[in-house]
Formats: structure tokens, sequence, C-alpha cells
């Protein structure tokens, strides 16, 4: 817990029926990401929405907002990533986006979902961090190149894969540091999560 201003990443899988009654936030990027299964969300700003798989919703918490999670499903579960960003203004005016990307656009390739300025038509939030997701199949191999300046954490969150030469599997993060490059291939098929961040002090 705890990585530049990667605060947590929270790898929930929540039973039909099941959730998290109406809780509050204040001064945090909240980024969900579905995996499987659906999740209904109620928030303090009068959002209801149905996040589902290839859907990433942004919820800048800001001066503060209440919100509750559910399964949308009585019969199967659902599996979603809940990642808090720590933000670099505080008491912003909290707000709400949902952006759907169809896996077509992750195939092979590390897409760019979440940024600063909103670069490749990714959603914006308070915080200079690039947030990507790929989809890779068995021997599939992509590369990404890190700044000077930057760090990376990279997450799995279905599969395995090998990160240079070392194996992660499903569940699994690695912090990347003073690297230049890192080499990412997939030994099944699998969902990875790339996050480029400010050099952690």
């Amino acid at each position: 817990m705890g990585f530049s201003v990667l605060r947590v990443i929270n790898d929930d899988r929540v039973i039909p029926g099941g959730g998290f009654a109406t809780h509050s936030h204040q001064d945090m990027e909240i980024i969900t990401y579905v995996l499987s299964g659906s999740l209904e969300h109620k928030d303090s700003m009068g959002n209801t929405s149905i996040i589902s798989p290839g859907d990433t919703q942004i919820m800048s918490a800001g001066r503060g907002i209440t919100h509750s999670e559910f399964n949308a499903s009585q019969e199967e579960s659902v599996h979603f990533l809940q990642i808090w960003i720590k933000p670099n203004q505080l008491g912003v005016e909290p707000g709400y986006k949902q952006k759907h990307v169809p896996i077509e656009e992750k195939l092979g390739i590390l897409k760019l979902l979440v940024s600063a300025d909103g670069a490749a038509d990714s959603v914006t939030i308070h915080q200079d961090v690039k947030l990507y997701v790929s989809i890779l199949q068995k021997a599939q191999k992509i590369s990404y190149s890190i700044q000077s300046g930057r760090d990376v954490y990279l997450y799995v969150a279905t599969g395995s894969i090998k990160l240079n030469d070392t194996r992660l599997d499903e569940g699994d993060g690695a912090k990347v540091v003073d690297e230049r490059q890192v080499d990412i291939t997939g030994s099944s098929h699998t969902e990875i999560l790339l996050f480029d961040l400010p050099k952690a002090p």
C-alpha cells in the first residue's frame, strides 16, 4: 500500500446481492474497473449507474462525497478493482466520469485509460498519472519505455505474465524503479494494468 501517488488497489469479489453500504471519501481520485459481472453505483452527486466489464469509472472525491456499491446481479459474483490515487489538488469540486472501452481496443497493446490531460481520449484525473490496460494472449509481447523521473507499477488482474524475466500471476503487482524499459509477455489470457507514476520520493 502506497507507491508514489498510488495509494492502494483493492481487488474485490462480491457475492450476488452483496456490496458496500453508503460511505464517504474525501480528497482522493477513485478509479473502479470491472473485470467480470456488474456493479451498481449510487452517489451523493445524484449519479446512478451500472459498471460492467470494459467500463472505467472515475470519482474525484474532492471536498467530500458519499456513495454505495452493490453487486447488480442476484445470480453471479462481481470482480472489480478499486484504485485510489492521491490528488495533486485538495478540496476540488467532486466529479464523476464513466467510459467504456471495447475489448478490441486493448488486445495486444497498452490502451491509455486515465491521464491528467485526457490524451488519446482517456478519462482525466487530478494527478500526473497515466493508467494503461492491456489484454495479452499466450506469448504476446509488449514493451513500455519509462521516461526519466518516472516509475511504473504493474498489476496482473487476470492470468499470468513474464515481466522481463520475472513471472507474475493473477493478483501480483510489481514496482519498477530506475529502469528505462519493461518487457511484458503473456503466459496465458491475461489482463494487466500499468501505472506510469511520478518518481516515488
